[in-house]
């Protein structure tokens, strides 16, 4: 694939269906126009979550604390395909067990500097048993945290997290590893 190629994401129309593609570094603004992304929840082997928290230097919500990581698929890329490629690249690490947590995630939301959030964004569990070592540029901080605490931040502090993320958690409910 040519750089140009791996720069673009996947726009979508309404209903989810691809209508054509737009530059990465350029679709999130303050008329973000729907797109393909993913979200992945990280698991370690005692089942602890990763929580990262976002570089300084984000375009949206930087240093916010949020699921693990996140990424968009590029044109024609299986969206399983692009958490492996995002988590060796953004974590340093392998996963393995990626699996769909929730398929038909959308949401839109708009962060203090006016930029908006407009994705059609699968969300993922995955696994792995490496310590991440997070590109400074994606992740300012990170930590393994026990769900159920992660959800009683959910509930009570919300405004602490990414929107994303606390949508995702209380749409997982029961059965999750956060109820």
């Amino acid at each position: 694939m040519t750089a140009v190629t791996e720069d673009l994401v996947v726009l979508l129309d309404d209903d989810g269906a691809p209508v054509g593609t737009h530059a990465r570094a350029d679709v999130h603004g303050t008329s973000t126009p729907l797109h393909l992304a993913f979200s992945c929840h990280l698991f370690d082997r005692a089942g602890r979550l990763l929580m990262t928290r976002r570089a300084l230097a984000k375009r949206t919500w930087p240093g916010v604390w949020t699921n693990s990581f996140c990424g968009h698929p590029r044109p024609g890329e299986d969206p399983v395909d692009a958490v492996h490629r995002y988590a060796a690249h953004e974590l340093g690490i392998a996963v393995v067990d990626v699996r769909p947590a929730l398929p038909d995630f959308r949401y839109r939301a708009v962060d203090a500097g006016g930029v908006v959030e407009n994705e059609v964004c699968p969300v993922f569990f995955a696994s792995t048993d490496q310590e991440p070592a997070p590109r400074p540029d994606e992740v300012a901080e990170h930590v393994w945290a026990d769900p159920a605490d992660v959800a009683l931040v959910v509930r009570r502090a919300p405004w602490t997290l990414s929107p994303w993320f606390v949508e995702q958690v209380d749409q997982l409910g029961a059965g999750s590893p956060y109820a």
